[in-house]
């Protein structure tokens, strides 16, 4: 790549950050308990909505259902959203979410107070509350890394998790005495009032952009681009499939809970809202432990135990002869399940450079709710056809023989790959114009290497191949000279020349040393020679 010359990365953040380190930054903090009031809502709604249902049909199938209707979107729309996240504003984005939410609760009030709600239009009202949440998650997850320092993640994303946890306590609190003292339909008031305070705290935030040279991405390329990134990544897959299973397991408990607190606590909310609490009140007190736990542990070792105790927690419920041993086992599982799920989302986030952060993220939420969708009309289905008890017993052995398949799917390495922005040469200028969406666009490098090391140059040009692809490359290839052994080029293809100049805004300290690796093979005099093409489309005859 002539005239290219190679930069030095920072040195990599040795620094370890506290528990509550984040909480010092003022626009973390602010932002931090938009998230927190938002997931009280959440939690508000589906609690508020699961117990409505019980009072609407008897059927396991339609309960359980509802954990579904609020999951499905997310599943359905995580990329498109994650897609908008990276190529629009982000504090406007987070903004209509908030305003999405809040025109759901409203509806919702209006309909649960006019007498017009039945099963099925609660579930339709769930789901399309479930689309705000779809919106909110990419974005909210994508600015997180904006605020924070790397070495501060782990630390802000477990933060993130008490915010969770904690409106899981305070949702289904807040919720429960609102439904036994006035009823379901002012929780969803009480849901519009604190959506629309956050949308007006996002409005104060002054978020700083960065200029943009080039058109911003289209929006379906953005999304091709999106898979394209976490089909090439081994450790998004991993972390896919990891979580994926887990949360088709842990949803059990969340899907069946209104029945379970039927068992104990006869008609009234008050079991229901206790043993959700329980949930929380464990991953809360998990979660200020975890910088402690890994200082010891990897986040496989981790991910292991916390599915292990899930499994057996879920086990303990199905059959527990009080509501205080249920409890008991429901705080154990709250920690175990913080334990896993923040295990594997700071591997995703590890995965992910900024540029596509909230794609990939967005994908991840897809599976966390693919998962959980699909597990809470499983195992509803399941206590349909024989009891809530069965399903739960299942549920629990099921999941030690998935975590038995799962484990060959590691969440953490030897060593993280460092995605940190680097721009060590200048975009090339045209011998002649050239418009931005001009293309395809065709790039060769040649390599002339020693024979003896072909195998070698051919496994680090399959690793090539992969980061050529998450960049945004839209096919690659690798040929070798039939008369002259040793004699190599690669190329790569673009669909535009703005999509070919983004990669120089995309290169990282990874793509870096995976260069020099490529580079170190070369035999000339200097570094491969590289020549760029634009197609030309003549026309037919």
């Amino acid at each position: 790549m002539s005239g290219e010359e190679l930069g030095t990365p920072d040195a990599p953040q040795v620094q370890q950050a506290g528990a509550w380190t984040p909480l010092r930054d003022r626009t973390f903090r602010m932002l931090w308990l938009v998230w927190v009031a938002s997931n009280i809502c959440m939690w508000m709604n589906d609690v508020a909505a699961a117990w409505l249902m019980t009072s609407l049909t008897t059927s396991p199938t339609l309960i359980a259902l509802v954990q579904t209707a609020s999951s499905l979107p997310v599943f359905l729309l995580g990329l498109p959203s994650g897609a908008l996240a990276d190529i629009a504003d982000r504090r406007r984005y987070f903004m209509v979410t908030q305003v999405w939410v809040a025109t759901n609760a409203a509806v919702l009030y209006l309909m649960s107070i006019s007498s017009h709600l039945d099963a099925t239009m609660l579930l339709l009202l769930v789901f399309t509350n479930g689309i705000g949440l779809a919106m909110r998650w990419p974005v909210y997850a994508a600015i997180v890394p904006e605020l924070v320092p790397r070495y501060q993640l782990p630390a802000a994303l477990a933060l993130n998790a008490v915010a969770v946890n904690f409106s899981r306590v305070a949702g289904p609190l807040v919720a429960g005495v609102i439904i036994a003292t006035a009823g379901s339909q002012y929780v969803f008031a009480l849901n519009f009032a604190v959506s629309i305070g956050a949308a007006i705290v996002l409005s104060r935030w002054k978020r700083e952009s960065t200029p943009q040279v080039l058109p911003g991405e289209r929006f379906l390329g953005a999304m091709r681009l999106g898979w394209q990134y976490v089909r090439e990544s081994e450790r998004m897959k991993s972390a896919l499939i990891r979580t994926a299973v887990f949360f088709f397991h842990a949803t059990a408990l969340f899907a069946l809970m209104p029945l379970v607190a039927k068992r104990f606590g006869g008609e009234g909310a008050a079991t229901y809202t206790v043993l959700l609490s329980c949930i929380g009140v464990g991953a809360i007190l998990t979660a200020t432990q975890l910088q402690r736990a890994r200082a010891r542990f990897n986040r496989d070792q981790l991910a292991f135990v916390g599915t292990v105790a899930q499994s057996v927690c879920t086990a303990i419920v199905a059959f527990a002869p009080t509501e205080l041993v249920a409890g008991a086992a429901m705080v154990v599982g709250g920690g175990a399940w913080i334990m896993v799920a923040n295990s594997i989302t700071v591997s995703a986030q590890l995965a992910l450079p900024d540029w596509v952060r909230a794609r990939g993220m967005a994908i991840f939420q897809m599976s966390i709710m693919g998962g959980t969708a699909a597990g809470a009309f499983a195992w509803g289905k399941i206590a349909d056809l024989s009891s809530v008890p069965m399903s739960l017993a299942i549920c629990g052995a099921t999941q030690l023989v998935a975590l038995a398949l799962t484990r060959h799917r590691k969440l953490e390495g030897s060593q993280e790959e460092d995605h940190t922005p680097t721009h060590p040469w200048q975009e090339p200028v045209p011998a002649q114009p050239i418009e931005p969406h001009d293309g395809p666009v065709m790039v060769t490098l040649e390599y002339l290497i020693d024979p003896a090391r072909a195998a070698e140059f051919e496994s680090i040009m399959a690793e090539s191949r992969s980061a050529r692809l998450r960049q945004g490359a839209v096919s690659w290839g690798l040929f070798e000279d039939l008369q002259r052994p040793g004699r190599y080029v690669e190329y790569f293809a673009c669909d535009t020349w703005a999509d070919y100049l983004r990669r120089f805004d995309r290169f990282t300290a990874q793509d870096e040393r995976l260069q020099s690796m490529r580079y170190a093979f070369h035999l000339g005099g200097g570094p491969p020679a590289i020549s760029r093409f634009i197609a030309k489309h003549p026309p037919a005859r």
